[in-house]
């Protein structure tokens, strides 16, 4: 049945507004739902779409060209330069180890040497897409893990740009399913590949020569509509540019980014570039997803499920022999070898060019696009079983390799501090300068070794062991400021010190709202916010420039302060009734703006309110 492209269009977006919160709230990633959404409505499955499938593959496909242009965009030539030992370094071996032993392991199959190496490089890539998002959500970009598949990534996406030039010379003189059009059509390979550079060399000189002095003139017009077009107008042209040598889109779009990667008008053309290019890369994913043939993977499962094992094991392998070369923790050595063991989304692109140059038959291409699609779904699933199964197990060794430091106190402190991060660290030299000790312990042991370099003393051992508090005079103090790092930490010593030591006084750190609740579930009555006091400070330093006193604006946040406190010890009987708790919000919102309307008008007619003559001369001198 024919159908028209606005019922098409509607089934990949309603696909997609389904899939897409489903898979992220599984904390599967968006990249995940769209190949899902693509598998469900494709000929294989429900069969909403078609044979046209194919054309909007490559209507699709300039998501993955403008994803390039944003990428580039980002490569500023210093932070490549500041980057070059890893990039160069870990991803070029990468790159070449993966590429051999893969190339290796075609030709043990029988495969002829064009067609191993073409293999070898299409599945030495990883997934930029899949693994930077994933990494991200999960907070862990700017680990060691994260900095290092960054680095792979990154020389990946540049090793894409050689290898698109290879692939002419790999083909030889074999006929390619071009459409006739291409201005290396009937030329012999090595002018094949002389023109891909030169269409290179072209699009460098232009970006810097003219494209930059023309986004200028477009500036000045200062008509957001035309700059967009523009953008647009760029990322297109460069694509003709590229397919009328019959090369790929997507490299030409790369090259243009990191050309004008140092252009003052970088960060208006990524906010122009950027919806265009979620919308056309999901759909690029989803085409990819409907492309997948089920029937070919049910006559031949076992085949392909063992291709992928063996594939993603062979990388998984190769990485961590290089990150243990690297001198990568074994923590983050193993999250560094399954975030990378997977096949990247341009594979899809090379894997479509070896078909084009007519290196790979049909039915070869459809086995490897079944094998990236099913290794890139996999990789979400790794990486949660490494959350929650090894990462867990490496931070319980690491806990438990050092005993707790033996405390021996010459004298007995009133304040015991459990928790010597940033929060712990400044209350505590806030007491030092008052005349205030107080018998310190920490469970990070970095941190205590650092502090103890530094003449800081301080006690590793965990605050929720009873016989600790006890050996840190728990028994004799009079305080005890609980800020620990997370807030399973922090619950811990608040159940042991009421059990035990209910005579001390409980000053806790909380990170947010329902932190707060539980601790007041505890019964713990003195909690601070962490971000609180800093943020009304903010506030009021805000209220300030505006024009009120700052005695004025002192008192305003210390009001909103009393009247947060008040309404959060109200709120955490209810939070569980979804429906009053959100009513009952709207109303103490409501509330507290009239109590500081009234407040405000009761105040600034007051002249007797105020602060003292000096306070009044140092608020004019800047000095508050």
């Amino acid at each position: 049945m024919e159908h028209s492209y606005f019922f098409i269009a509607m089934i990949y977006l309603a696909a997609a507004v389904v899939f897409i919160p489903i898979a992220r709230k599984l904390g599967l990633g968006s990249v995940l739902g769209y190949l899902l959404a693509g598998m469900v409505i494709g000929p294989s499955l429900l069969g909403f779409i078609g044979q046209e499938g194919q054309d909007i593959m490559h209507f699709a496909e300039f998501g993955v060209v403008m994803m390039l242009f944003l990428i580039g965009l980002e490569l500023e030539p210093s932070l490549l330069w500041n980057m070059r030992a890893p990039i160069l370094g870990l991803g070029g071996l990468q790159v070449l180890i993966t590429t051999a032993v893969i190339t290796g392991c075609a030709l043990l199959l029988g495969q002829p040497l064009n067609v191993s190496l073409a293999i070898g490089m299409t599945l030495s890539l990883s997934s930029t897409a899949i693994v930077l998002q994933s990494l991200k959500e999960k907070g862990i970009l700017s680990s060691a893990a994260g900095q290092s598949a960054f680095s792979v990534l990154l020389f990946q996406d540049i090793a894409v740009i050689p290898m698109l030039a290879i692939f002419p010379l790999l083909a030889g003189t074999s006929t390619t399913h071009s459409n006739g059009h291409s201005l290396r059509d009937n030329l012999p390979a090595w002018m094949q590949t002389f023109v891909v550079l030169g269409a290179v060399v072209v699009i460098i000189v232009a970006g810097r020569y003219l494209i930059k002095p023309l986004l200028r003139i477009v500036a000045r017009a200062r008509v957001r509509e035309l700059f967009t077009a523009f953008a647009l107008l760029l990322v297109v042209s460069i694509s003709v540019l590229m397919s009328v040598v019959g090369l790929s889109p997507a490299l030409g779009a790369f090259l243009g980014g990191v050309v004008l990667a140092n252009s003052e008008y970088r960060h208006e053309l990524e906010s122009d570039v950027e919806p265009f290019k979620g919308l056309l890369l999901g759909l690029f994913f989803m085409a990819v997803g409907a492309s997948i043939d089920f029937k070919l993977i049910l006559s031949m499962p076992w085949v392909i499920l063992g291709l992928v094992i063996a594939l993603m094991a062979l990388k998984s392998i190769i990485l961590l022999v290089l990150g243990r070369i690297f001198r990568i923790s074994i923590e983050q050595n193993l999250l560094f070898g399954m975030s990378l063991s997977q096949v990247g989304e341009f594979a899809f692109v090379l894997l479509s060019f070896t078909f084009q140059y007519n290196i790979l038959p049909q039915g070869t291409v459809s086995i490897l696009t079944a094998v990236v699609a099913i290794s890139m779904a996999i990789t979400p699933l790794l990486m949660m079983l490494y959350e929650r199964l090894i990462q867990p197990r490496f931070n319980v060794t690491d806990k438990n390799t050092r005993e707790p430091d033996e405390i021996h106190l010459q004298e007995k402190h009133p304040v015991i501090i459990a928790g010597f991060g940033r929060f712990g660290n400044i209350v505590g030299r806030f007491l030092r300068v008052n005349g205030i000790r107080a018998t310190i312990l920490d469970l990070d042991t970095d941190r205590v070794d650092t502090l103890q370099n530094l003449g800081v003393k301080v006690y590793y051992g965990d605050a929720s062991r009873q016989d600790l508090l006890e050996a840190a005079g728990a028994m004799d103090a009079k305080i005890i400021i609980v800020a620990m790092d997370t807030v399973e930490q922090t619950l811990e010593v608040v159940k042991v010190v009421r059990k035990h030591f209910p005579h001390l006084q409980m000053l806790v750190k909380a990170e947010n709202i329902p932190d707060t609740y539980e601790l007041m579930d505890l019964g713990v009555l003195h909690i601070y916010r962490e971000t609180l006091d800093t943020s009304l400070r903010m506030g009021a330093d805000a209220l300030n420039m505006l024009g009120v006193r700052a005695y004025h604006a002192h008192r305003i946040a210390g009001t909103f302060r009393k009247q947060e406190e008040k309404a959060l010890k109200g709120l955490s009987a209810i939070r569980n009734d979804k429906k009053l708790y959100i009513n009952t919000v709207k109303e103490r919102i409501e509330e507290l703006e009239k109590l500081m309307a009234n407040d405000k008008i009761t105040r600034w007619n007051s002249p007797a309110q105020g602060w003292d003559e000096s306070s009044l001369i140092n608020e004019a001198n800047g000095e508050q």
